[in-house]
């Protein structure tokens, strides 16, 4: 027999899977962590469930990736919202690249669109541009006080030139790729159970 979790109906599962590139197990192993933070029950997850998530309590963008639960404002995230925002983490696997049809959106978890998914994490006002400020206001956040104002905005200040291209004073979505095209961003922005 098997276990409990495999006899729960997972709402659309077969086209949440299509979009997001999870496993049948994979999202039910998903849907099971998203139940159990639903503790009321509700069939949606608020803010103040997913600060009960330890890795994101003690990361320092943690409260910027739980923003990115919910876009535009909203108050709650669904099983499928949800599902999307983790498809940005998990890994890329050979399949995803070689059998992508020109016809059909990126996967979530592209090079691109996990590039996008940071990019957003610093871009704190939405504007599409990441100014010295926000770069300051992240760096505020990942380092505390471990290094003097003075050093932080010294950090933004190249941080922003080095990447800007343009001299606007700020990093474009385009000049941000470009900055990271180097870094194995595919890795370094995947959660290994997340297949």
């Amino acid at each position: 027999m098997g276990s409990r979790s495999s006899h729960v109906a997972i709402p659309d599962a077969d086209s949440i899977r299509r979009e997001t590139g999870f496993s049948q197990a994979s999202l039910l192993r998903l849907h099971h962590r998203f139940r159990a933070l639903d503790r009321n029950k509700k069939g949606y997850l608020s803010r103040m469930d997913l600060q009960q998530i330890g890795a994101l309590a003690v990361n320092p963008l943690g409260d910027r990736i739980i923003e990115s639960f919910f876009p535009d404002g909203s108050q709650q995230v669904d099983f499928p919202g949800f599902v999307r925002v983790l498809a940005h983490f998990r890994p890329v696997e050979d399949e995803d690249t070689e059998t992508q049809d020109p016809k059909k959106p990126e996967p979530l978890n592209s090079r691109r669109n996990k590039l996008h998914y940071a990019f957003q994490l610093y871009d704190l006002d939405g504007d599409g541009k990441i100014s010295r400020h926000e770069m300051l206001q992240v760096l505020r956040l990942m380092v505390g006080v471990q290094v003097t104002e003075e050093q932080l905005e010294n950090i933004a200040d190249r941080t922003v030139q080095e990447a800007d291209e343009d001299g606007d004073g700020a990093v474009s979505f385009v000049e941000f790729t470009k900055s990271l095209e180097k870094m194995d961003v595919e890795q370094k922005m995947s959660i290994r159970i997340l297949k």
